[in-house]
């Protein structure tokens, strides 16, 4: 048996970006923040903060998303996906987190429910 799936607390480092691929199916980007802190050998508190680059698939799910705004504290899961690409000669590769819900964890929002992805499109890029 084999599993995939990725648990995510953190904050929203930049306004949710809403994009469109080249056959026009909509998907959104995250930038998710988590934060880590440990006392180093002299007793010294130190942290180090990382990000997370999160996509969003689906119509309804890739628009609620989209609506998300820096500093919103998010849970968000899903699968880790890696992926290549060039540019200027150079080949990069990038992991990313293929969001499947994301729960609003907010006090103002604590009653918001996750919200699971539809259907994945045919034409998905990667």
């Amino acid at each position: 048996m084999y599993q995939n799936r990725t648990t995510l607390i953190g904050f929203l480092g930049k306004d949710a970006e809403k994009r469109t691929t080249k056959n026009d199916v909509p998907y959104t980007v995250l930038s998710l923040a988590t934060k880590d802190s440990w006392k180093d050998r002299n007793g010294e508190w130190q942290s180090r903060t990382e990000w997370h680059r999160c996509i969003v698939w689906g119509v309804k799910f890739a628009d609620f998303a989209g609506g998300l705004k820096k500093g919103a504290h998010l849970q968000v899961e899903g699968e880790l996906r890696s992926r290549e690409y060039q540019k200027d000669g150079v080949t990069y590769r990038i992991v990313e987190i293929r969001t499947k819900s994301i729960l609003k964890l907010d006090r103002a929002q604590q009653q918001t429910e996750a919200v699971p992805q539809e259907a994945e499109p045919s034409d998905v890029p990667f």
